[in-house]
């Protein structure tokens, strides 16, 4: 009996990468393809995310570290045999450090290659593989750092994991009483809104103090204080560590404040909700700064640069947002034109583009 040969996805280890990398590795399966999940051991966390996905382990390094001049190399000499072993039809790539042993052994083995990078802004790894390999998805328009050949882009938007895709382009709450506030901000960006979006939220008229219901991710060393200054002015406020429904509350607000990672801005996009979108200061290549852009340009909300955001100025964007359905209710109908749907499908096709007769015995 013949089986069709597998496609190998690689990944860095944190749910950026992984997430997009789970939805096409349902699709792929979906479509009687196997899959070999290949990355570092940190992809332990997420390996129940990837049902039937064989499990591969290499060595890396982040990139510009000194053990990477050691791990990078090995991985690349342990990755290459085992492409060897595997015969896969393609090698995709999501980005993240993990991701270039595997790439750079793919190329060498001369077996097809694409990667997919979900922000504007092509990020380091994946700049390094970029004119080597046959194809580059794209999420959403390059901004920086595109590769040489234009004719090798391709936009598919990000594959979507299913906790998502399932509130795609959900009905936008209506406005009544009850106003709902999303903030969420991963562990880098959770202190700053810790700080600031409390101060903001209590300088509110009482009126819409009393209807605002607040659902904010804090650290746990701040949850306490936080939690102090809201019930101190009389507000309804959820908070927690960590969500494990975002999409869900996502799809539940009527606004967000949030940074602007690439997958931040890929589920707000598919599920279409306005959001203030505060990008994180460091991040590399200031790539949060032109996701932002991107999104504000699209009339979907705001960017709001953390070195110029006090807490007055961020009072006053709420306080006018808030009492402006209509405009609400707009942005989020132009956050959901910024998504293309069926990304997982359409990098599936490119995928299957890429050798789509090969199989093994």
């Amino acid at each position: 009996m013949r089986v069709l040969a597998p496609v190998v996805l690689s990944a860095g280890g944190t749910g950026g990468h992984l997430f997009p990398a789970q939805a096409l590795a349902g699709e792929l399966a979906r479509r009687g393809r196997p899959v070999v999940v290949m990355t570092d051991a940190r992809f332990a966390n997420y390996a129940a995310e990837f049902p039937g996905a064989a499990i591969e382990t290499v060595p890396s390094s982040p990139l510009g570290a000194l053990a990477a001049l050691v791990k990078i190399p090995a991985g690349i000499v342990m990755a290459f045999a085992k492409l060897l072993r595997l015969k896969p039809a393609a090698v995709v790539g999501f980005g993240g450090y993990p991701s270039v042993p595997v790439l750079l052994a793919a190329i060498f083995a001369r077996v097809p290659t694409a990667i997919i990078e979900q922000n504007t802004v092509v990020g380091r790894a994946n700049r390094l593989v970029m004119n080597k390999v046959r194809l580059v998805a794209a999420a959403f328009p390059l901004a920086r750092f595109a590769p040489r050949q234009a004719d090798k882009v391709v936009l598919t938007g990000n594959p979507l994991r299913p906790e998502v895709q399932q509130f795609w382009g959900a009905a936008y709450p209506a406005m009544g009483e009850t106003l709902r506030l999303l903030i969420f901000g991963g562990s880098q960006g959770a202190r700053f809104f810790s700080e600031m979006v409390p101060a903001a939220l209590i300088a509110l008229p009482q009126d819409l103090k009393q209807r605002l219901r607040i659902v904010q991710q804090c650290r746990p060393e701040d949850l306490a204080s936080v939690r102090a200054v809201y019930e101190g002015a009389g507000m309804q406020a959820e908070l927690q560590p960590f969500f494990t429904d975002l999409p869900a509350r996502m799809a539940a607000s009527h606004l967000v404040i949030a940074r602007s990672g690439a997958g931040t801005i890929a589920e707000l996009a598919a599920i279409g909700r306005p959001a203030i979108l505060v990008p994180l200061p460091h991040a590399m290549d200031d790539h949060q700064t032109y996701n932002a852009r991107l999104f504000a340009a699209g009339g979907a909300g705001w960017l709001a640069p953390q070195g110029a955001l006090t807490a007055e100025r961020l009072s006053v964007m709420l306080r006018e947002s808030l009492a402006d359905p209509a405009g609400l209710a707009a942005k989020a109908s132009a956050a959901h034109r910024l998504a293309t749907p069926h990304a997982a499908q359409k990098l599936a096709d490119l995928v299957e583009r890429l050798a789509p007769t090969r199989s093994v015995a």
